[in-house]
C-alpha cells in the first residue's frame, strides 16, 4: 500500500477515473437498462402468475362450494325419494291389508250365510223327520188304541173330559 501512495500519479488517476465514469455510463445505457427491464418484466410476470394463482385458488374454492352445494342437494333429493318410497310402500301395505281384511270379512259373511242356510235346511229336514216320525208313532198308537172297542170308548171319554176342562 505504501508503494501505491508513493507512486501515485494524478494524470493516471484522472484517466482511470474518466474511463471508469465512461464505463459506468456505457454499462448504464447498454447493460443496466436491459437488465433492469428484464428484472421488471420478470417481476411483473411473477406478480401476474401470483395473481393468476390466487384467482385459480378462489375459483377452486367456488367450485368446491358449488360441488358441496350440489352434493347436499343430491343428498336431500335422495332422502326425499327414499321418504316417498317408504310412504308408498306403507300405503301399498296398508291398501293390501285393507283389501285382505275386506276379502276376509266378505268370506266370513259368506261362510256365516252358508252356515245359517245349512242350519235352516237342517232344521227344516229335522222338522220333517220329526213330523214324519210323530205321524208314524201316532198312527201306531191310534191303531193300537182303536183296535178294541173298549179302548176306543176310553179314548173318546178322556178327550171329552179334556175338552170340558179347557
Amino acid at each position: 500500500m505504501d508503494k501505491l501512495i508513493n507512486e501515485f500519479s494524478v494524470g493516471l488517476f484522472f484517466w482511470q477515473l474518466l474511463l471508469f465514469v465512461g464505463l459506468v455510463l456505457l454499462l448504464r445505457k447498454f447493460a443496466w437498462k436491459p437488465i433492469l427491464d428484464s428484472v421488471e418484466k420478470r417481476e411483473s410476470g411473477i406478480e401476474d402468475a401470483l395473481q393468476a394463482a390466487e384467482n385459480a385458488k378462489l375459483e377452486m374454492q367456488n367450485l368446491q362450494a358449488d360441488n358441496e352445494k350440489l352434493l347436499n342437494e343430491a343428498r336431500a333429493e335422495r332422502e326425499t325419494m327414499l321418504k316417498e318410497a317408504r310412504e308408498l310402500k306403507a300405503k301399498m301395505i296398508a291398501d293390501a291389508e285393507g283389501d285382505a281384511q275386506a276379502k276376509a270379512n266378505k268370506m266370513i259373511e259368506q261362510a256365516q250365510a252358508a252356515i245359517e242356510s245349512e242350519k235352516k235346511s237342517a232344521m227344516a229336514e229335522l222338522k220333517g223327520q220329526v213330523a214324519s216320525l210323530s205321524l208314524e208313532i201316532a198312527e201306531k198308537v191310534v191303531k193300537d188304541e182303536l183296535s178294541s172297542k173298549d179302548k176306543q170308548m176310553e179314548l173318546v171319554e178322556s178327550m171329552l173330559g179334556d175338552a170340558k176342562l179347557n
